[in-house]
């Protein structure tokens, strides 16, 4: 009986500091054109917990894919990012949003044309806010272009990230074949190395 109280109470320790670390975690969201290419980005982050593929900005709730392709929805193609930020800083995360971008198109990114692959900066607080602004004027003077970049508050627009279907989500990794056949198609990858220069591969 003694030996079995202490293993409840060590299972309900365990499981308080799980809480406890998943509880420290934040969420940011980028819009960056094809969320296949923006979340494979992500995937590869160090201090990144999970990312999910899906939809944000627009008028229309739980909105398929068929449907945001349409160009009538409003929202855009978007990766939610859920980090850890003992691990991971937001400017890191921002880092990693510009150079597996192009920001300076306001009608798409790269091969992809339309509304629904605008570039975006969806904030949740205040924090994130002032450092995605000072990041994009930073950007601005770096590549000494206009930035199409958008930055909104979600919390203060009630903007909810409506995640994708399952056939979407880390789409590089489970239809690769496809996935590689559109990045070569598109010329993402040189065209982001035109851009960025080394940095793309950062």
């Amino acid at each position: 009986m003694f030996k079995k109280t202490i293993f409840t109470l060590t299972a309900m320790a365990l499981s308080a500091t799980a809480f406890a670390a998943s509880a420290a975690d934040q969420v940011a969201v980028f819009a960056g054109g094809c969320f296949w290419s923006m979340q494979k980005a992500f995937d590869h982050v160090p201090g990144v917990v999970k990312t999910r593929a899906g939809f944000m900005g627009g008028h229309v709730k739980n909105p398929t894919y068929e449907e945001v392709v349409t160009e009538t929805t409003g929202h855009v193609e978007s990766v939610e990012v859920t980090y850890d930020p003992a691990k991971v800083s937001y400017d890191q995360l921002l880092q990693t949003f510009w150079h597996h971008t192009d920001p300076t198109n306001p009608n798409g990114v790269i091969c992809d044309y339309g509304s629904s692959y605008r570039t975006a900066i969806f904030t949740y607080n205040d924090d994130q806010y002032v450092r995605a602004v000072a990041s994009n004027q930073a950007v601005g003077q770096q590549l000494h272009k206009p930035i199409a970049t958008l930055i909104v508050k979600s919390t203060a627009t009630g903007l909810p990230f409506y995640p994708a279907s399952d056939y979407h989500q880390h789409f590089w990794k489970t239809h690769a074949a496809h996935y590689d056949a559109y990045y070569l198609g598109c010329g993402r990858g040189p065209a982001l190395h035109k851009l960025w220069g080394d940095l793309a591969d950062s």
